[in-house]
């Protein structure tokens, strides 16, 4: 193996695992679920499929952590118990393929479709502040509607739900649970001035509107422990109207309170600042002077996830320069078997735009090819 190749398939422990590469199946939401957001016999095969190099490590779609934290139809949850059945038979393939599967928590906050809130139980689109979204970008697309500010026990319900969520998905076999605090959902609605405008002690300063993702953090580090752990973030990304001004000094902070009451945090993960806002495009001209380098030093030399638009090159770099893992998301739909293609520099599958959020489908789902080059690794 070639000496710049190689740092990108030494293991590293992360978390109570032993990852063998450092090539992550970054989360991506498929629309695959039912409508009960329950996963079957589809999802089962395309997670089992990219578990097939041993050792990998997938981050799931994000996965509704309560039906009030839905808006979105399609998309799996965690909290009853058919869906954890469900998804029990992914983790059992995954760990029989010799691979490790974190499960994304996530909950839309101001995203979410009003129509879908409804069939899930009358629930009310909701938001640190009432400041509609209005996004050009999202897969979904729906009206905008002014969302109803939480309430302090509301919100401190949410932090149960989420502790409940965690232990629900160690209960369907999940290695741990990835916190979604990134790309302008619940949890980022609140750490972002520009829409956390509270005047309590969720809103303002720095330390209130980092008050209530750390209180998840907390709840599920408590319920599942450190070990199994984790946070996603977006300092820079502007998708779903997001985007503070200066977002380093929150985030640094976020990062260093996380480090410092949980050093044993199996990993963050942080989209790069050059990821485009616009999903028809991988990389964006925005933020080109801009960096996640102080997240990156305050959190160590502990395991840190690098995200969005990377292709080969920039993952050999990463990783050999700066350690940590790197994580490919729509390069991973369309080639099942990414790791081993990237260690032989095999040709990579182009991904069909039209087919990433088609509810139910197995085109476009289950049906990318393996390389034939690499007679090992079978669906």
């Amino acid at each position: 193996m070639a000496s710049s190749l190689a740092p990108l398939f030494q293991p590293i422990r992360v978390g109570n695992l032993n990852v063998q590469h450092r090539i992550v199946m970054a989360p991506l939401t498929r629309f695959r679920a039912s409508k009960a957001h329950v996963h079957g016999e589809l999802a089962k095969t395309y997670y089992g499929q990219r578990a097939g190099v041993p050792g990998t490590l997938i981050i799931t779609e994000a996965t509704f952590i309560a039906p009030q934290a839905t808006g979105y139809a399609n998309v799996p949850g965690i909290w009853n118990a058919d869906q954890i059945a469900g998804w029990k038979a992914i983790t059992d393939v995954v760990h029989a393929k010799g691979s490790f599967i974190f499960l994304q928590l996530w909950a839309l906050g101001r995203s979410a479709d009003a129509g879908i809130l409804k069939e899930d139980g009358d629930f009310d689109v909701v938001a640190p502040s009432p400041i509609p979204l209005i996004d050009d970008y999202s897969p979904i697309k729906k009206e905008p509607v002014v969302p109803r500010e939480l309430t302090v026990s509301e919100i401190k319900e949410y932090t149960q739900l989420y502790s409940k969520a965690a232990s629900n998905a160690i209960e369907a076999g999940f290695d741990g649970v990835e916190i979604h605090s990134a790309n302008g959902y619940l949890l980022d609605q609140f750490l972002q001035d520009v829409t956390n405008q509270r005047t309590d002690n969720y809103g303002g300063s720095v330390e209130n509107r980092l008050r209530f993702p750390l209180a998840v953090v907390d709840a599920v580090v408590k319920a599942v422990g450190a070990e199994r752990t984790a946070i996603r973030l977006s300092p820079w990304s502007k998708f779903q109207s997001m985007g503070m001004k200066d977002p380093l000094p929150t985030f640094t902070t976020l990062v260093e309170r996380i480090r410092d009451a949980h050093p044993n945090l199996a990993y963050i993960h942080v989209v790069e600042p050059r990821m485009s806002v616009d999903l028809k495009e991988s990389l964006s001209k925005e933020n080109q002077h801009a960096t996640n380098d102080l997240l990156r030093k305050a959190w160590g030399d502990r395991p840190y996830i690098a995200a969005g638009g990377l292709d080969r090159g920039d993952a050999i770099r990463i990783v050999k320069n700066e350690g940590g893992l790197v994580a490919f998301g729509r390069h991973f739909l369309a080639n099942p078997d990414l790791p081993l293609r990237l260690k032989e520099d095999l040709a990579l599958t182009p991904y069909n735009r039209d087919t990433f959020y088609t509810p139910e489908e197995a085109a476009g789902y289950i049906d990318y090819p393996f390389s034939e080059q690499v007679a090992s690794v079978k669906a």
